[in-house]
């Protein structure tokens, strides 16, 4: 009889397993799709009730959190030093006090910070942001016309700057009414004020709790700048809110409280400071701070400190390929990467090199709205999309014309959807789920990122600018970026301040930037197309100057071609798509082709044996 009662549930069975089977064969990602969305979801939806109830926790109160409860947990590693939560939390409500008595800062002030990696970076972010003020970040390759235009449009007075950073500081900076602090015992300017001497006399009690406390998650906490097509860096306003959702990656990769995470990426950079540090709080785990990132010194330090998890850009990895093969490669307990730009080549290489590392792939930009997470691990895509995604965020791919440098319209001037696995421009839609909240200081480039009645009249997307394709199983791919914006070790380079910078040059009458791939390098090499005035001649040496003088070394032009006429497109815009295409091989451009070279400190003439040196790698760039 109990046999016979299998059997007759045997048929009940057949289509329970056919589903599964079936499944499998087509949706072989549907659990782990949901399972992921579920995590991510049920996160985001805490952040809107604790919102909705007016008790807003943010990244600072879930250090203070994590301070009480593993006080003696090393937080930081930094050059051999151990910081653990409470001294981290101790120090920086000792600057807190500083701040109100000594700089008479107040809630809602913002205040710019100028440092290098180190610890004292997040002790002063943190007291500042327990005292209520906003922090803006300034990246530290900055000039002075960079450094005025970052103060103007955040609104800050006041600077806080490295140790090691004060005698770059420009005098411009410091006669334009700007107060100026330093971290530093003694300082050799009169205009440049000591905060170590007043830090030693200062309580190590917590400040006010209401100073830094918030009734709304979208209320600014950073600015952090990035370079555009405007030329001058924007300050993207850092809500708590995303400031929030950013700290929740590595917990949403599967990262734990056990884990050690390495950030050798500048902490100015969203990556480093939001997804990093706000990463390790959220966990309640430690990291290890390098103030460089060095390919030579990277495994030593993640088999020293029992690294678990490290942070990356495509470059970052392939300077790591790059190293010498050893036999002690694969000895270490790195079990996942976190980052942007893996490229498919580099990302087989690492993983036959070094190991199965589960390498997790982030895309989105400091100032969007749109995140992708390659939580499946699929090498050569940025990110997975699936139904459950699409119903809660609103993204699209519409054709893009290279050749015009414009999206492609239809008869009624609304944009057009691409099929899957065609190249697209990516789009996303701007909503109270997915709010985009521009830059500080300029209405008109937050409108300018924007891209309305795309689809119907009255909606509004924000413009990626990047070339994207999803395939048939849902994976994201980058294809490219438009416009006047490229990568380059790992820094979006702005043609327009290239080219304005460039312009300034007496024997230039025209420029035109735009970058090229180099092989065996991530992202483009930066060229500048020139046409020289009438009556002079082309100065290396004098352009070289003026390139290392007025820009940071990732925006540099590596090469220069000379021109007789500028290219222009129907709209009166200068022409880049066959720029870009025809590269920088001299056997195929007739146009005379310099390069940057830094031993000779000049442009040279781009030879082609030197051409081929640049091309197999033995040429350095």
């Amino acid at each position: 009889p109990l046999r016979l009662i299998h059997l007759l549930h045997l048929p009940c069975l057949v289509p329970l397993f056919s589903a599964l089977v079936l499944q499998k064969l087509c949706f072989p990602y549907f659990w782990t799709d949901l399972l992921f969305l579920w995590k991510v979801v049920r996160y985001g939806v805490k952040l809107e009730l604790f919102g909705l109830m007016s008790s807003v926790r943010t990244v600072l109160d879930r250090f203070m959190e994590q301070a009480q409860r593993i006080p003696d947990k090393p937080f930081v590693i930094y050059d051999g030093s151990v910081h653990t939560y409470r001294e981290v939390d101790r120090r920086s409500n000792r600057l807190a006090h500083v701040f109100l008595r000594q700089l008479k800062l107040k809630k809602g002030d913002c205040v710019a910070l100028l440092m290098s990696n180190e610890p004292d970076f997040l002790n002063v972010w943190f007291g500042l942001a327990k005292v209520g003020c906003s922090v803006a970040f300034l990246n530290t390759n900055i000039r002075s016309r960079s450094l005025l235009h970052c103060f103007s449009c955040c609104g800050a007075r006041t600077l806080i700057v490295g140790s090691d950073l004060v005698d770059s500081l420009d005098d411009i900076l410091l006669e334009d009414n700007i107060q100026v602090w330093t971290m530093r015992r003694h300082s050799e300017h009169s205009k440049v004020h000591t905060l170590l001497d007043r830090l030693d006399s200062a309580p190590d009690q917590p400040v006010p709790a209401e100073l830094r406390a918030t009734k709304s998650l979208r209320t600014p906490t950073l600015y952090i700048f990035t370079s555009g097509t405007t030329g001058l860096p924007k300050a993207a306003v850092i809500t708590h809110l995303q400031s929030l959702k950013a700290a929740a990656g590595f917990w949403a990769f599967g990262g734990t409280e056990d884990d050690v995470v390495y950030i050798p990426l500048p902490l100015y950079h969203s990556a480093a400071s939001l997804i990093g540090i706000g990463g390790t709080i959220e966990l309640g785990a430690t990291c290890v701070l390098k103030k460089k990132f060095s390919a030579s010194q990277f495994w030593n330090d993640c088999r020293q400190h029992d690294v678990t998890i490290f942070q990356y850009i495509g470059e970052l990895c392939r300077y790591l390929c790059n190293q010498p093969k050893t036999e002690m490669d694969q000895d270490h307990k790195v079990r996942m990467g976190v980052g942007n730009g893996l490229r498919q080549d580099v990302w087989r290489e690492f993983l036959s090199r070094f190991g199965n590392i589960k390498m997790c792939e982030v895309y989105g930009s400091t100032e969007g709205n749109l995140c992708f997470m390659n939580h499946i691990g699929k090498i050569g895509t940025v990110g997975r999309s699936n139904l459950f995604y699409r119903l809660l965020f609103k993204y699209d791919l519409v054709k893009y014309d290279m050749i015009k440098d414009e999206v492609v319209k239809d008869h009624q001037g609304f944009c057009q959807r691409v099929n899957r696995g065609e190249t697209g421009l990516l789009l996303s839609k701007v909503s109270s789920i997915s709010p985009f909240f521009g830059y500080a200081g300029s209405k008109q480039l937050t409108e300018k990122k924007l891209m309305r009645n795309v689809f119907v009249k009255g909606d509004a997307y924000f413009n990626t600018g990047d070339l994207m394709a999803e395939d048939q199983e849902g994976f994201i791919c980058f294809r490219d970026r438009v416009g006047d914006t490229f990568r380059w070790k790992g820094e979006n380079v702005a043609t327009t301040e290239v080219t304005e910078t460039l312009g300034l040059v007496d024997f230039i009458q025209e420029v035109n930037v735009f970058g090229v791939e180099v092989p065996g390098h991530e992202g483009r090499a930066g060229m500048a197309a020139l046409i020289v005035r009438p009556g002079l001649t082309f100065d290396g040496k004098k352009l070289f100057e003026h390139s290392v003088r007025d820009l940071p070394a990732y925006a540099r032009p590596i090469f220069i071609r000379l021109q007789e006429v500028m290219e222009m497109t129907s709209t009166f815009k200068q022409q880049k798509f066959q720029l870009v295409q025809s590269g920088f091989n001299p056997s195929t451009i007739s146009d005379p082709l310099y390069v940057l070279d830094y031993r000779q400190k000049s442009y040279v003439p781009l030879t082609e044996q030197l051409y081929q040196s640049i091309v197999s790698g033995e040429h350095k760039l």
